[in-house]
């Protein structure tokens, strides 16, 4: 039952994540919009009037009188309005396009791509399983991360969370969750969501600052690093496939952390801070980027998260209490764990149990014995 709870939790996930998708195909979202006519008319403008010179739509009757009027014959005026392009144009139908690409295409292909992330991580688990240590856990332990790297680790990493909970709430969430929720609980769940997306946000950049700064040096790319790649880590065939303190696939995350994330960083902030002179079109630009990439850094943490939690047994012990099982290094870091022991870096299982104020495996046994 214990292999069950796993693949249904990634199963209940991907059936939402198809949901969003199906629902935000071409057709665009369900819920109406309750300016579309009005929007719709505007875009129209330069088509003459309907029969009878009036639209019923409410709120149209100005612009079709202004529409009717020369440019010669308008009052010169200045505009109180303050902004990149406010002394050009009022009446901009870039927002409207930016509209429509993002329910009609981005929603949906995002909605396809986490979704097929999702439905991959749950074949591998059905079909491969947990990867367990083949030599089973060992009586001594190799020192992996400092206190301060796992401090910066999971700084990154709940951060990371919180901003992807929410991004998706503001992406996914008009056509997922407001049906169900309805408009005051959305609303709420909404704005909660932009508050807390718009406040973290920052922090991310600082984040990734610091996880390139302390791990940089450890993730530049050496030989045997290719084999690995070809090889898919050991999945594909039967012979070992050695590797350093970090294997290729680590070291390529990593830069896609650095290089995708910056994008997504920077992006933001443009967002964020529309106080240095960013046109719609740097907005809709910023936008875009920002949300493809964020999506993309979803899909590969998916594989990141699950390769660290349950499908790698003894993966997520380095990050939870900074040293790992050396049988465990032996198999997936050889290279790394070789020099270790040569230079007599081994310690004992139960010494570090011991230093933690947890109770040793040996101590455990010693109990059940008597």
């Amino acid at each position: 039952m214990h292999r069950l709870w796993p693949g249904l939790v990634l199963l209940l996930c991907l059936c939402s994540s198809l949901n969003v998708a199906g629902q935000t195909g071409s057709e665009g979202i369900a819920v109406p919009n309750p300016g579309s006519e009005l929007w719709r008319e505007v875009r129209q403008r330069s088509q003459p009037l309907p029969p009878g010179g009036q639209s019923e739509a409410p709120g149209l009757a100005l612009l079709q009188e202004i529409r009717q009027r020369r440019l010669s014959e308008m009052p010169v005026g200045r505009s109180q309005l303050a902004g990149s392009g406010a002394g050009a144009v009022f009446i901009n139908s870039l927002g409207d396009t930016w509209r429509r690409l993002r329910m009609e295409r981005l929603v949906p292909i995002g909605g396809y791509l986490l979704g097929g992330a999702l439905l991959l991580v749950l074949l591998f688990y059905l079909i491969r399983g947990r990867v367990p240590i083949r030599a089973g856990r060992s009586q001594h332990k190799l020192y992996r991360y400092s206190p301060y790297e796992r401090l910066i680790h999971w700084f990154i990493a709940f951060n990371f969370i919180l901003l992807a909970l929410s991004g998706l709430i503001l992406l996914f969430g008009r056509s997922l969750l407001l049906p169900w929720m309805g408009p005051q609980l959305f609303s709420a769940v909404a704005s909660a969501s932009k508050e807390g997306h718009n406040l973290f946000g920052p922090l991310f950049l600082l984040a990734l600052a610091l996880i390139f700064l302390q791990f940089v040096r450890r993730n530049i790319y050496q030989k045997g690093d290719l084999t690995w790649l070809l090889r898919g880590g050991g999945v594909i065939g039967k012979k070992h496939v050695p590797s350093n303190f970090f294997n290729m696939g680590e070291k390529t995350m990593f830069w896609m952390l650095i290089l995708v994330g910056g994008v997504t960083a920077l992006s933001g902030l443009v967002l964020l801070f529309p106080l240095f002179g960013q046109g719609r079109e740097l907005m809709a630009l910023s936008h875009l980027a920002h949300a493809v990439t964020a999506i993309v850094m979803i899909t590969v943490i998916i594989g990141h998260i699950y390769i660290g939690t349950i499908g790698m047994e003894g993966a997520l012990e380095g990050m939870r209490t900074g040293y790992c099982d050396l049988n465990w290094a032996r198999e997936h870091h050889d290279w790394w764990a070789q020099k270790c022991e040569e230079r007599g870096e081994t310690v004992s299982a139960e010494d570090v149990a011991r230093a933690r104020g947890e109770v040793s495996p040996a101590h455990i046994a010693e109990e059940r014995g008597r």
